[in-house]
């Protein structure tokens, strides 16, 4: 297996540190409730997030992946899924076993962490607090921190700027294709976790440089 020897860690949220889809599942059928439609499975939440809130509320009200949602339908949604999510962030989710073990160990290295995800401020700095991984990162670059998100690379470039680190010395750890995209654009190395939010798909199929089922395992990985 490869040996990464990175100055600079960053990681996703959802799907690799926190397991945040009970939170959006209730909120989802808050939202649908409110709108007299029917409720989702918690199962197909799960097979929906990943890409941002947008997606998520388009997919369902649709009640597919593709979306396609009515524009006035999806604007009324929208609005209604903030609140409720607002309510819900954080009160059901998880923390992933072995991820506090793998943030000991990247700290243990002395290397910089940041927190890169897709996910607004609003909701992202209060579920890092609420789960107790705020005060593990230097820096958290969120969803509308810049005017581009994952898959694009600019999130990642940006870290890299702030802590004065090059691509080549960057890793990322993440959990789906937009992850793997990002990583592949901006030049850094990554690593995906096995259990993550990608669609129903196998992650090894977008072929990230390794593939682990917990972050216990970076000491045989990482420094």
């Amino acid at each position: 297996m490869a040996q990464f020897n990175p100055k600079m860690v960053l990681f996703d949220l959802d799907g690799t540190l926190i397991d945040s889809v009970p939170d959006l599942h209730a909120a989802v059928n808050m939202m649908q409730r409110e709108l007299g439609l029917p409720e989702r499975a918690e199962a197909d939440v799960r097979n929906w997030v990943g890409n941002g809130i947008d997606p998520l509320v388009d997919r369902a009200l649709t009640n597919t992946l593709a979306g396609g949602a009515d524009p006035a339908l999806f604007a009324r949604a929208f609005e209604i899924f903030k609140v409720a999510y607002a309510e819900t962030n954080g009160k059901y989710s998880r923390v992933f076993p072995g991820v506090q073990a793998g943030l000991d160990h990247v700290r243990g290295l002395g290397l910089s962490m940041g927190c890169v995800t897709n996910k607004a401020t609003a909701f992202t700095l209060p579920l890092l607090e609420q789960t107790g991984l705020l005060a593990q990162f230097e820096t958290v670059i969120a969803g509308d921190t810049l005017p581009l998100k994952k898959p694009d690379p600019a999130p990642l470039c940006y870290a890299a700027g702030w802590f004065r680190v090059s691509p080549r010395e960057a890793l990322m750890i993440g959990d789906s294709i937009s992850d793997v995209k990002a990583a592949r654009a901006a030049g850094f190395s990554i690593i995906c976790m096995s259990y993550g939010y990608n669609h129903g798909e196998d992650i090894r199929n977008y072929h990230p440089d390794v593939v682990i089922d917990s972050m216990a395992e970076f000491p045989g990985l990482i420094g």
